[in-house]
């Protein structure tokens, strides 16, 4: 990005920081948020060219959307009659496909060599937060559904981004993949189980429901993702022919095509997964087809996945805050800051006792920063999804969308920390992972 580009960029978020300001002085709330609006999209565009700041650029991208949804919740309400709600599932099966691409089975099998850290990581993701959760909610007096949604948020698996920031931090980023993965899949037995004794007497919790809408919302997406990341990254023969990737390309696609018109009848007691299994065999027919198109017949950069998933993830991410904060945003006026607060707290939790019980049952440093950033950082989208289509209550999804941008913003500056106090430069650098994270 050019220097005058970067100049004009800071130049409107000064003025509509001005003019905000002005107008807050002035009593003139409600003329705000055209101008508030253009201050976060102003700075975000900025970060996006900064060096430094690009870390936080899809926390400022989030404030951008959220404020727009404050002011003109509408927007993000319903579109031609169709109700954006109906979206949010979808964008997240998108977002873990995506993160099931960054994967392989080499992720799943390192277990076996690692497996105390692996055990006392995911020991800690399913106790430390769930119960941190309930017990901040219940000190902070939240009415049900939001207590729900924070003891949700702590009670779901670790989130990708952790990936990156044990990366940044110089941690160990092999155990941080593993862990992400196992704890991913242990989610539709743990979430469910932890939310039915810490939340069942705040909200009516089913627990096949939810578990049944996990796997289809989060494990089917990964594994499709997974089948993705071979026909992407391996390097057999028939990968980068033409004919393969053509017949791949059209056969799930048309497996998508039954599963839709008759999946229904043939998949039984499995057609909860239906909606995951279409989305599935969908993208990876589109996968191999775009690979076929860019890689083969122009060709492209073999990259193009590793620079088209962030955008895709930031983007469905903030569709998803808006739309869940379009429709809580009374809610969120009301216990905003008290929920801020919470969030900032509950992060903290998970940082502070993820590393020093790591630290106090003898692990080394590096696996104890990892077991840190697994155990604060967690995975908002499939929370929000769970709040949204599971427990059908916007306000149980304000949590995991506080929590969400603000896990970003600390998870970096912990990770900035770390990383000017290394313990060492032999940690395994998957650096073409990490891009795609």
């Amino acid at each position: 990005m050019k220097k005058s580009e970067l100049k004009l960029f800071i130049y409107l978020f000064l003025i509509a920081f001005i003019i905000t300001m002005v107008l807050l002085a002035s009593g003139n709330r409600s003329e705000t948020g055209p101008f508030i609006i253009i201050m976060f999209v102003s700075l975000a565009l900025f970060c996006m060219g900064h060096a430094f700041l690009k870390n936080f650029v899809f926390t400022v991208w989030v404030l951008a959307f959220v404020s727009t949804s404050m002011f003109y919740p509408a927007a993000f309400g319903t579109w031609f009659g169709f109700d954006l709600k109906i979206l949010i599932v979808p964008l997240i099966q998108i977002i873990m496909f995506g993160m099931g691409t960054t994967l392989s089975i080499h992720d799943f099998k390192r277990v076996i060599t690692m497996p105390w850290p692996v055990f006392i990581g995911i020991l800690l993701q399913f106790s430390v937060m769930p119960f941190a959760g309930y017990t901040i909610s219940m000190l902070f007096g939240f009415e049900p559904e939001i207590a729900a949604g924070v003891i949700l948020i702590g009670s779901c698996p670790g989130g990708v981004a952790s990936n990156l920031m044990a990366y940044l931090a110089g941690a160990n980023v092999a155990l941080s993949v593993t862990m992400t993965s196992c704890s991913t899949l242990m989610s539709p037995v743990m979430t469910p189980f932890m939310m039915k004794i810490l939340a069942g007497r705040l909200v009516p919790i089913n627990f096949v429901a939810m578990m049944l809408s996990i796997f289809n919302m989060i494990i089917v997406p990964i594994v499709a993702g997974l089948v993705a990341n071979d026909i992407l990254y391996n390097k057999k023969r028939w990968s980068d022919r033409a004919k393969p990737l053509w017949l791949m390309s059209a056969i799930n696609l048309l497996l998508a095509i039954l599963t839709l018109l008759v999946g229904k009848h043939f998949l039984g007691p499995l057609a909860a997964l239906k909606n995951g299994i279409i989305i599935g065999f969908t993208l990876i027919g589109v996968v191999a087809l775009v690979k076929l198109i860019i890689n083969i017949l122009l060709k492209g950069p073999e990259d193009w996945m590793d620079r088209a998933l962030p955008i895709v993830s930031m983007s469905g991410i903030c569709f998803i805050i808006a739309i869940i904060t379009a429709r809580s945003s009374d809610e969120l006026l009301t216990v905003g800051l008290s929920l801020i607060a919470a969030t900032i707290t509950h992060n903290f939790i998970g940082y502070l006792l993820g590393y020093w019980i790591a630290r106090a049952v003898k692990l080394d440093v590096k696996s104890s920063r990892t077991v840190a950033f697994e155990v604060g950082m967690q995975n908002g989208g499939m929370a929000s999804g769970l709040a949204i289509g599971v427990l059908n209550s916007a306000k149980t999804a304000l949590a995991p969308a506080i929590f969400g941008p603000f896990m970003n913003v600390s998870g970096s500056m912990l990770a900035t920390w770390w990383h000017r106090k290394s313990v060492g430069q032999d940690v395994e650098l998957l650096e073409d992972r990490t891009k795609k994270c």
